[in-house]
């Protein structure tokens, strides 16, 4: 059995006009709610043996926030640009080439990639991962490459609002 966390960068803004898409951070409403949904998970022991991130501001953020609070080093975040890019079929070479010994994942980036990658492991269909949500997926499978579409099923999906 493999775990996938699929998460989305917590809620950002375009306070200064001039902030390019790839640096814009974190809002205050999601430097609460990341850290928030981090100790949901927390209590759901979840603990993560890898951590993947788009290196966008807000992703890479977010994913540190979480690993505070989850107890991964955050020096090991795997920053992969592909995540950035907007290509669901990149998540998924990502995450054929995770090493085996890894039983639980976490990937951090943005919409509407993740929305469209959950929805191709699973065959679920999310209209739209909120910020700051999280989908656990599982897969019944013993090697990362053999993750494919429809692999995968949805646990649960968790959202700010939804828990506060």
């Amino acid at each position: 059995m493999k775990t996938i966390y699929i998460v989305r960068h917590a809620k950002s803004g375009w306070e200064n006009a001039q902030t390019e898409d790839f640096d814009r951070t974190l809002n205050e409403k999601g430097m609460k709610a990341a850290p928030f949904m981090a100790a949901l998970l927390k209590e759901k022991d979840v603990h993560p043996d890898l951590v993947f991130s788009s290196p966008a501001n807000r992703a890479i953020t977010t994913a540190e926030l979480f690993c505070d609070i989850l107890g991964y080093p955050k020096e090991k975040i795997r920053q992969q640009i592909e995540i950035y890019e907007g290509i669901s079929g990149h998540l998924l070479n990502i995450v054929q080439q995770i090493p085996d010994n890894c039983k639980t994942v976490m990937i951090f980036g943005h919409n509407p990639t993740l929305t469209d990658f959950s929805n191709q492991l699973t065959g679920d269909h999310f209209d739209n991962l909120v910020p700051g949500g999280v989908v656990r997926i599982d897969m019944n499978i013993t090697f990362w490459k053999d993750a494919a579409p429809g692999t995968g099923k949805t646990v649960w999906y968790e959202f700010p609002q939804k828990n506060q």
